[in-house]
């Protein structure tokens, strides 16, 4: 959770200090909502598969690294 909060934190911090009128600066509430939504969407399916995941990752790199 505490990563969520830096990137939120982050994400605010960058979207004001670009907010301008300046049309050649794009749409910067749209990329921070995807940037947002993805570390949403990462944390949704981290936290209740977390085992699952590193227990997967752990076999997958145990098979490669034992050698067959």
């Amino acid at each position: 959770m505490r990563a969520l909060a830096w990137l939120l934190t982050t994400t605010a911090a960058v979207a004001a200090r670009l907010r301008d009128d300046d049309p050649e600066r794009g749409d910067v509430p749209g990329w921070v909502m995807i940037t947002v939504m993805t570390a949403a969407l990462v944390l949704a399916i981290l936290v209740p598969f977390r085992e699952a995941i590193v227990s997967a990752v752990q076999n997958a790199l145990a098979s490669v690294t034992s050698g067959g």
